[in-house]
């Protein structure tokens, strides 16, 4: 879609007029005195309902915030001291804010978070909005765009929040907006592509993360900004605009490239600080020297790096890490595929040794913890697909299935039809004792016969004592009549008679007559 010239956007007061000019040409008729619309709580009008509704408690400390999110993210210790001091600043000043006591002194604790894919980074603040209970979004900006008639609006992000909220725009003005690969909008001189999109989006998300007041419907939002007239003409007037000064901005991206910033920075230096950290221009945490200019020098503008005071930077996973995610995490991928296998009634049993291949397979990857949901889903699809429609009730992955899944399928499903034949087997020889029982005959299957009996039934998919009993339905009146001619009482079935039953029977019973004779 192009971009729509500013000159032909109506303004507000031509837009109301339309608006008005198309509700009278509709001839919508204002409701009755007292009457409720369908679809609309009067019970929220209450102040009752908007005191409880603007209600807030926090009373975490750092501790407890690190303790809840060491459950589910493995290392990155720093970082979630970090997160968690800052989290538990914001919301107490919030909470103070709420109350009206004043925080003059404050300054938002937004946050920018660095670290290669798949090290934590949004798993750790949704856990943080998860342990507080406040509404959380996530966006991508590369979605959005300066004006918003290419790509998103960037105060779509604050309405989402309302949405996250059910509507609740109290709720919605405490909580956590999450932004990823924000390293890509950066425009430095040596970048293309993005460099004019990307410095106005910078400026649409500084106001946001200041304090402004986001329509609560936009308005390129036609069908909204209709009902919001119909609201006003039925006599409800709801909130008119979100207030972004108590919610939580946190950003993150890969920021490939800063650590070459830095390197050259710290190379540069002779005095001060920054020469000691010279020694450490060339090591992995390099990132731990980042300063202001490094990201203005990315290409981020000054103002909008500064609204984001809190910077954390999240390591690359080792495969230690990966391995204890998939055994102590309580999101582990593993617990995924133990409820996906239990949905068809089969336990699976995942061995460390097969946890530490697959997480040695995850590493080379290279995608950080998103590696161990490829590795799992290459090694299990076929499992998968196969064992929900056969009789596997239980499996063990060990480190030989992680290395040869195929093989190990086909062996699994070898032993499986292995025991399920012996049983099989057994369920035929049942049929005879069960015979003899009924019919005072003694009825015995030579291997050969039991072993056509179970392949057929497999075959046919049906139950071997069904199929038994179909096929020797009418046995007990030839085989009476052969024992009142000969006197036996046990008879041996070979395999001919699985094959044509009625053609066996009938040459027994001639027989008989003829030793009769």
């Amino acid at each position: 879609m192009h971009k729509v010239s500013a000159s032909n956007q109506p303004t507000p007061e031509e837009f109301q007029r339309r608006l008005s000019d198309l509700m009278r040409h509709l001839q919508v008729p204002p409701p009755a005195t007292g009457a409720t619309q369908p679809g609309f709580d009067r019970s929220a009008e209450s102040p009752e309902a908007d005191v409880a509704t603007a209600a807030f408690t926090f009373a975490r400390k750092p501790r407890d915030v690190k303790a809840h999110l060491d459950r589910f993210v493995i290392q990155q210790d720093e970082a979630k001291k970090v997160l968690s001091v800052a989290l538990c600043d914001h919301y107490h000043a919030v909470q103070a804010a709420l109350a009206g006591r004043a925080t003059p002194n404050y300054t938002k604790q937004n946050i920018i978070l660095l670290g290669p894919t798949g090290v934590g980074k949004t798993y750790l603040v949704r856990s943080m909005a998860d342990l507080i209970g406040v509404p959380f979004v996530k966006a991508d900006a590369t979605k959005f765009s300066e004006t918003g008639y290419v790509g998103g609006d960037v105060e779509d992000i604050v309405r989402e929040l309302v949405r996250r909220a059910d509507g609740d725009i109290a709720r919605a003005q405490h909580g956590i907006i999450y932004i990823d690969e924000i390293d890509k909008l950066a425009s430095a001189p040596n970048s293309s592509g993005r460099d004019v999109s990307g410095r106005g989006v910078q400026t649409n998300l500084l106001k946001l993360m200041e304090e402004t007041e986001v329509p609560a419907r936009s308005p390129q939002d036609v069908a909204g900004q209709i009902q919001a007239m119909m609201e006003t003409q039925r006599g409800k007037k709801g909130p008119a605009t979100i207030n972004t000064k108590h919610i939580l901005f946190v950003v993150s991206g890969a920021f490939d490239g800063l650590d070459k910033l830095v390197r050259k920075r710290l190379r540069e230096a002779t005095i001060g600080f920054a020469a000691k950290a010279n020694a450490a221009a060339d090591a992995e945490r390099v990132l731990d020297y980042m300063e202001t200019r490094d990201f203005i020098d990315f290409g981020f503008e000054p103002e909008f790096i500064g609204r984001l005071p809190v910077r954390v930077v999240c390591q690359p996973l080792a495969v230690d890490d990966l391995f204890h995610i998939l055994k102590t995490s309580e999101g582990s991928i593993i617990r995924q595929y133990e409820q996906d296998f239990a949905a068809y009634g089969i336990e699976v049993l995942f061995r460390d040794e097969a946890l530490r291949r697959i997480a040695e397979r995850a590493g080379e990857e290279k995608t950080g913890a998103r590696g161990l949901m490829t590795v799992c889903e290459r090694v299990l699809r076929d499992f998968k697909f196969e064992l929900p429609s056969t009789g596997v009730k239980r499996f063990v992955v060990a480190r030989e299935l992680v290395d040869q899944p195929g093989a190990a399928l086909r062996q699994l499903l070898a032993e499986h039809d292995r025991e399920g034949r012996a049983v099989m087997r057994q369920l035929v020889q049942e049929f005879g004792e069960r015979y003899a029982k009924e019919h005072g005959l003694i009825l015995r299957f030579t291997d050969a016969a039991a072993d056509a009996l179970v392949g057929e039934a497999l075959e046919k998919q049906l139950s071997v004592r069904d199929l038994c009993g179909t096929k020797f339905k009418d046995y007990q009146f030839g085989l009476k009549l052969i024992s009142t001619n000969t006197g036996q009482k046990e008879f041996t079935l070979p395999a001919e008679a699985v094959a044509a039953p009625d053609k066996v029977l009938s040459e027994w019973v001639v027989a008989s007559y003829r030793k009769e004779n």
